[in-house]
């Protein structure tokens, strides 16, 4: 090649490509397929898709830390301000009438927790495995994902293990968008068609005072036990004061819509900046990925288990899916509870209950990270 051209070949894609990152612009490219076609969560694979083919694109540095999604990353991930910011959005879009009816469900959401303690504990059994050297922090950090809550699980690692940040945040948010596949295979597994059939009473009516005291008593419960948890606890109850109060609809409005939209599409893309291939494809972060999805299964199942525990103490009056509603994938968790309970009766319509569950699991994901908070970062 001409000596006068070399300089100009070199600065071209086509001399600078990995094979690694091909294959992540490829699974880029498959997370904007399931946005796009088959409809699993597009408000958040799009744009973390987007920005892995970015992030992948060479010698251009966009997601490095002087390119456009590292400086979105640092201030918005490595802070931690997105998480409360999404945490307001989701208080605001949330209507808590189902759990203040159903107050029971609280036991599900806390349920479907317990796959964060047993994940803990595998990832510490990876150190095991030569090439794995995860500490306490960083098992703590790891096993939140199990929650199916991308900003608890951001706002843990940004205190806990920073330099693990990126692997969990795509972790987290991929199991959220993959719940649609992930729960159902579950759900069926462990339960019958007979379980899967109940129709359940129709909810009582929650009063509005009811639902503006109960953001206050959340977070007066938060103070008194679990102070760690009050910059997600807080913001949430904080969001849910602003749609309930009736008196400040432009402010509820901001943080159901442009607030968090716009926050979405920055978390989104900052997030696919960490599927690029020098960070991704490593060892530790496929152990993590492997460890996240372990997580979410036993949050799942741990869920519908206590599902069939109310449905025998009962009577047969609780469905059992609604447990696995109990992972805080708000709302998407409760869309396939009703999904699936759709399936054996047409009739049984089960997204209002499911979302009791599905709240809580909201709260109970928060309750985990300050308890983990409180223990490991004390």
């Amino acid at each position: 090649m001409d000596i006068g051209l070399e300089p100009l070949w070199l600065s071209t894609g086509l001399a600078n490509f990995t094979w690694g990152q091909v294959l992540m612009m490829l699974i880029g490219g498959l997370l904007i397929y399931l946005a796009i076609v088959k409809k699993f969560e597009p408000l958040l694979l799009l744009p973390i898709g987007f920005g892995a083919i970015l992030s992948n694109i060479p010698v251009a540095g966009i997601g490095g830390d002087t390119g456009l999604l590292g400086y979105i990353y640092h201030v918005g991930i490595e802070t931690g301000v997105f998480p409360l910011l999404i945490f307001m959005g989701v208080g605001a879009l949330t209507d808590f009438g189902a759990l203040i009816a159903m107050p029971w469900t609280l036991l599900l959401g806390a349920a479907a927790q317990f796959g964060i303690f047993v994940t803990l504990m595998g990832a510490l059994a990876l150190n095991m495995i030569p090439g794995f050297n995860f500490t306490l922090a960083d098992a703590s950090a790891i096993a939140i994902i199990g929650g199916a809550d991308g900003p608890t699980a951001i706002f843990l690692a940004s205190r806990l293990a920073p330099d693990l940040l990126g692997a969990i945040a795509v972790a987290a948010y991929s199991y959220m968008a993959l719940v649609p596949i992930i729960q159902p295979p579950i759900m069926r597994w462990l339960t019958n068609e007979k379980e899967r059939g109940v129709v359940m009473q129709q909810l009582r009516h929650v009063s509005k005072l009811e639902k503006v005291l109960f953001p206050f008593a959340v977070l007066l419960l938060c103070i008194l036990f679990l102070p760690t948890a009050a910059p997600l606890i807080g913001m949430l109850t904080f969001g849910n004061l602003l749609r309930e109060s009736g008196v400040v609809e432009r402010l509820s409005h901001s943080a159901q819509n442009e607030i968090i939209n716009i926050v979405t599409i920055l978390l989104g893309l900052a997030v696919g900046s960490k599927l690029s291939a020098d960070n991704f494809l490593t060892l530790e972060t496929l152990g993590i990925l492997g460890l996240g999805a372990f997580a979410f299964c036993i949050g799942t199942a741990t869920g519908v288990l206590m599902g069939k525990v109310m449905y025998r103490v009962t009577g047969g009056k609780i469905n059992p899916l609604i447990g696995a509603a109990g992972v805080s994938a708000v709302p998407m968790a409760a869309r396939v509870v009703n999904k699936v309970g759709l399936e054996t009766n047409h009739h049984n319509f089960l997204l209002m209950h499911a979302m009791g569950p599905n709240v809580a699991g909201v709260i109970g994901s928060a309750v985990a990270a300050g308890v983990l908070l409180a223990i490991v970062g004390g």
